[in-house]
């Protein structure tokens, strides 16, 4: 035995399977907790211990496992890979990407072993290497263990990844038992769980649950958890469940995760298909309206755009929703509110009229480049976005489905993406987290000539599964036609609505006269919209001492404020301009909110 084997030399600690088993035997209804079972304590490394990434994690984890991989007697194996594992300085992270990248010479042997790591694993991190294994090998008789194993917090991650590819449903009522503690969710959940599968078409078309109140991942962990597609498909039409599926894939698509949810549920283009084929059976509201308008959206330049359809499918739904929404039947749906009409209501309304026109009835440039201005359901709380498509192909879900494009206040009414000689950076698109949390997309765009150049890409190493991000090429544009499609998308603005248009105007105001501001020693930042209060304008500013006569101490003291204007029904523009005549004169820290500070 080698000494870095004798370092690891085994306990008498029963397996991780075993000491879940037993959890799970003494619950009174044999239901874990919501969150799962806390791992039993285990040795941790020395504190200041070296800990080997990338490539040297690669060539040790290959150096010290590689051979047992193969060998024939699981038995011995198992006990080799702990005592390996324990001199092996490396995080588990590294540990499983790095199993999951290896060559395997006899994958019977290896799944053989990875089966056994799972069921008499004594530590997390052997567990770990036999979970990495099932991932890639496992069966549809691992499904047990792998359930059982993942009722572990530290390895729940792991072994539900595992067990999705074998089954979808139990992957996701693991997922949803472990995550979901919304209160207006879990009594779904918790029906889900308890079955039986005969009631789920009662229980998705019922009224009990909000969609609404739903992510992107608890949404499609609820489709895949219902058998969505077999409700669809088996039974009759339902008009409240068609709704509840449109909406399902609708906040699938919602930008407001790590990931696409769409892109990573296996029904997805099933699901959609029948959502649209029979659309007819709707009730022509503008709730409903409402569930297929953001489908279509999305079906456009969202991620959904990206599916495997064949030739020609995902025009074909788009040309029937097109069709649908624009028959006489739907006509109600469309017209516009009264003037006494809550202002959300009009909003709505607004939103449906301009949607629908942009997708339906403008037809596109004939260039490479267009760029859409489009949003989700106002009622969503959706960002509006400015999508970019190249050759047809959405960009910012293609290259990046961490977070929506950019607003078109920076894309379009700032110039972002004009093009000059001088070469400059454009945030195409921010996670939705924040760019410090999760990264943005960024290219550099330039004017080359008769060409308009985006080259220099900026974005995440990684892809959201985990894969390496490709190497992006430079796109060219001819010059002209660029220019012309800047100036076709920047002139519209059917999209905004009067408190975020008097935003607009106040912003561009206060960039053409900085000094505005700058006499009160306030650096302006930006004004728009209260996203949690979509009827009120706000400009933000910052305070520093000195900052006028250009004394200010970056490092000193400083104020940041915020001006709110809720909307008091007169035009946009005069808004703005009374707004502006107003921080001309008079101080506006006498009047704004003081929301942030230095000491």
């Amino acid at each position: 035995m080698s000494a870095l084997e004798e370092r690891g030399a085994l306990t008498s600690r029963p397996s991780l399977y075993a000491y879940v088993l037993g959890l799970l035997a003494a619950e009174p209804d044999g239901r874990p907790p919501v969150g799962g079972y806390p791992p039993p304590d285990e040795p941790s490394a020395p504190p200041g211990a070296v800990r080997l990434r990338g490539k040297k994690a690669f060539t040790a984890v290959r150096s010290a496992l590689g051979p047992l991989l193969s060998g024939p007697d699981t038995r011995t194996a198992v006990e080799a890979v702990e005592r390996r594992l324990a001199g092996l300085p490396v995080p588990v992270g590294a540990l499983v990407g790095a199993v999951l990248s290896l060559p395997l010479d006899d994958e019977a042997a290896a799944r053989a072993l990875g089966r056994r790591l799972v069921l008499t694993g004594r530590e997390s991190r052997s567990v770990s290497v036999g979970l990495a294994l099932m991932r890639r090998l496992g069966e549809p008789e691992d499904v047990p263990s792998l359930r059982t194993i993942a009722r572990l917090r530290n390895l729940s991650r792991l072994a539900m990844t595992a067990l999705q590819p074998l089954d979808p449903q139990t992957a996701a009522l693991l997922w949803l038992d472990e995550r979901v503690r919304n209160p207006e969710l879990r009594p779904l959940v918790d029906a889900l769980i308890a079955g039986p599968a005969s009631g789920f078409r009662a229980l998705l078309a019922g009224r009990s649950w909000d969609v609404q109140a739903v992510g992107p991942a608890p949404a499609r962990r609820i489709a895949e958890a219902a058998g969505l597609a077999g409700l669809l498909r088996d039974g009759p039409v339902d008009p409240r469940l068609l709704a509840r599926a449109g909406r399902l894939l609708v906040r699938m698509a919602s930008p407001r995760d790590y990931q696409a949810e769409i892109l990573c549920y296996g029904d997805a283009v099933e699901v959609c298909e029948t959502v649209v084929r029979r659309a007819s059976a709707l009730p022509p509201t503008v709730g409903h309206a409402a569930v297929l308008l953001p489908l279509a959206v999305d079906l456009h330049s969202g991620p959904t755009h990206l599916l495997p359809w064949r030739d020609g499918q995902r025009e074909q739904l788009l040309d029937a929703l097109g069709a649908l929404l624009a028959s006489p039947a739907w006509e109600g749906a469309f017209e516009e509110p009264g003037p006494d009409a809550p202002s959300a209501v009009r909003r709505r309304a607004a939103w449906l009229r301009y949607t629908s026109d942009v997708l339906f009835r403008t037809p596109g440039p004939s260039g490479r480049l267009r760029l859409v201005v489009l949003s989700r359901d106002p009622a969503d709380d959706e960002p509006v976005e400015t999508r970019v498509l190249v050759d047809g192909t959405p960009l910012v879900p293609a290259l990046f489905a961490r977070g929506a494009a950019e607003a078109p206040e920076y894309l379009l009414d700032r110039g972002a993406l004009r093009a000059t000689e001088e070469p400059h950076e454009v945030m195409l698109a921010e996670a939705w987290c924040s760019e410090g949390c999760c990264g943005a997309l960024r290219v550099t765009v330039v004017r080359e000539g008769d060409e308009v150049v985006w080259r220099d890409w900026c974005h995440p190493a990684r892809l959201p599964s985990g894969d390496p991000a490709p190497e992006l090429p430079a796109y060219r544009f001819d010059a002209a036609a660029y220019d012309a499609e800047l100036t076709r998308a920047t002139a519209g603005d059917g999209w905004s609505w009067p408190a975020r248009t008097a935003g607009r105007l106040i912003d561009a105001g206060l960039r053409e006269r900085p000094g505005l501001l700058a006499r009160w020693d306030a650096r302006f930042l930006h004004a728009g919209v209260d996203h949690r209060a979509p009827d009120t304008t706000v400009v933000w500013f910052l305070y520093r001492p000195g900052f006028f006569e250009g004394a200010a101490d970056e490092d000193g003291p400083w104020l940041q404020f915020v001006w709110r204007l809720p909307d008091d029904g007169a035009p946009p523009a005069e808004r703005a301009a009374a707004a502006l005549r107003r921080l001309a004169e008079e101080d506006p820290r006498a009047y704004a909110d003081c929301i942030a500070g230095s000491r």
